[in-house]
């Protein structure tokens, strides 16, 4: 995993934005962290749904994509989450991949904060797609 990526085994720009860090993702297997700052909070300082949900959605992707043998990469299809409590401080998320098939990686997770206290709980259904190639710049003065 790259550290320029924080973790990430691939260059997903949003997460930079967050600040998330990826701790695992292989074997089926994956878990990010977060600590939480001002800018991932809602108006009673905690942790904002979106945020938990985005770090759920990561975690189980990481999980999917990471039980494919043939490397490729995740799209979700579908995402149930469930809180529990308020979400403050270090949060982290770990997710496994429960079933695959030819096309389909279905994944569950949970969200805890510093103290291991369960903020949320998830399950997703993530499809696996080829990689696809970046999109093609214009060259200069070409119309488009």
């Amino acid at each position: 995993m790259s550290a320029d990526n924080n973790g990430f085994p691939i260059d997903i720009p949003f997460l930079k934005l967050l600040g998330m860090r990826c701790l695992k993702a292989e074997g089926g297997e994956g878990i990010v962290e977060l600590a939480l700052e001002a800018q991932h909070m809602n108006s009673w300082e905690m942790a904002h749904g979106g945020v938990t949900m985005t770090m759920l959605d990561v975690a189980m992707a990481m999980a999917g994509r990471s039980a494919d043998a043939h490397g490729r990469g995740v799209v979700t299809i579908e995402m149930k989450t469930a809180f529990m409590q308020p979400g403050r401080g270090t949060l982290t998320a770990s997710a496994r991949c429960v079933h695959q098939s030819t096309t389909m990686a279905f994944c569950e997770g949970e969200v805890r904060d510093g103290d291991g206290k369960l903020v949320a709980r998830g399950s997703g259904t993530f499809k696996f797609v080829k990689r696809m190639p970046p999109p093609r710049t214009p060259e200069p003065g070409a119309d488009g």
